[in-house]
């Protein structure tokens, strides 16, 4: 991601492409989460497993589980990740070298942006680094939220099967929503809502990890005009793969992360030591493979929804250039 796009046009395109890329791939989301959180359901049979027994126990519907509020925080993570992002990359590659990136004024189509400056491999991470901490700082509370709206049928079920007495039906989407929002408050205050940030903060490595690996696809494999910009068949693939090689290497605190989240606990432990609790849990139950539970259908996830939010970021982005460039032609032919 090296466009030279205003960073608000390219913080647009970039929650647009994760909205649409989270609507498709929603239900392998909460079939994540599901595996991640249980004892019982690993690896991809689990997770076949988990979308049978969802959709046969609750139908569609509830697969779709907390979806608004994971679009929700989708979007606002992805924008202002995006805006952050392009903003201190133009910001520093302006400063490296003035003068190569110029201004995008609407009085010439000369001077739409075409060079970007390649930044340092610490630089590349810093920037990234930095844009995912500050949009998940503000993200969190949604996403917290739907950890816990995915889970819930979990614990539900749970209990149904332990428990001879009736379950009460479902709630309507608007009180569980509500329930789970007091619930978050009682447990823990208004701290709640950012419940593993800690966790989250060090998984802020996984986007600037991940576009760094973009970065290195679009030099070794791409030339001329797409190494610049990459047409959406190519963003797809270079975003899919870079995100999977990304998750595979995070993926434990991918894990402590959504437990963490999804967690009833009141405890005030600190989130770097209950994820150390969860991993030392996790590696008693299942040995190393304990601490990758659910990685093949994250990966399956993580590869469609980043090469979507890419591929539909780029398709966007280009129509924003050729429509500039023909206002800007149109304004010198007047």
């Amino acid at each position: 991601m090296t466009s030279t796009l205003p960073p608000i046009v390219q913080a647009f395109s970039g929650a647009a492409g994760s909205a649409t890329a989270n609507a498709i791939t929603y239900p392998l989301d909460l079939v994540t989460t599901r595996v991640q959180t249980s004892h019982s359901a690993k690896g991809a049979t689990g997770a076949v497993r988990v979308f049978r027994h969802v959709l046969h126990k609750y139908g569609l519907d509830g697969l779709y589980d907390g979806i608004g509020t994971d679009i929700g925080a989708t979007i606002l993570s992805n924008f202002f990740y995006f805006y952050a992002y392009s903003f201190m990359r133009n910001l520093l590659s302006r400063r490296k070298a003035p003068g190569l990136i110029p201004s995008s004024s609407p009085s010439s189509a000369r001077n739409i942006p075409t060079k970007t400056l390649l930044l340092s491999v610490p630089e590349e991470l810093a920037v990234g680094f930095l844009a995912g901490v500050m949009s998940r700082a503000i993200s969190t509370p949604l996403s917290v939220i739907t950890a816990r709206l995915q889970t819930e049928n979990e614990e539900r079920d749970d209990a149904e099967s332990k428990s001879e007495s009736p379950v009460e039906p479902r709630a309507s989407t608007s009180s569980r929503l509500a329930q789970v929002v007091k619930s978050i408050y009682n447990e823990r205050g208004l701290v709640g809502f950012w419940r593993g940030f800690e966790a989250v903060v060090l998984l802020s490595l996984n986007p600037s990890l991940t576009f760094f690996l973009y970065q290195i696809y679009r030099r070794l494999f791409l030339r001329g005009t797409d190494r610049q910009t990459p047409k959406p068949a190519q963003a797809f693939v270079g975003a899919a793969l870079s995100n999977s090689i990304a998750v595979a290497i995070l993926y434990p605190l991918i894990l402590a992360k959504t437990r963490l989240q999804a967690s009833r606990s009141t405890s005030r432990t600190s989130s770097i030591s209950s994820a150390s609790y969860i991993w030392t849990e996790a590696y008693q139950r299942g040995g190393l493979r304990g601490l990758y539970q659910g990685l093949e259908v994250t990966i399956v996830k993580g590869f469609l929804s980043q090469g979507v939010t890419m591929m539909v970021k780029q398709r966007i982005e280009q129509l924003g250039i050729a429509l500039y460039m023909y206002r800007s032609a149109s304004a010198v032919s007047a």
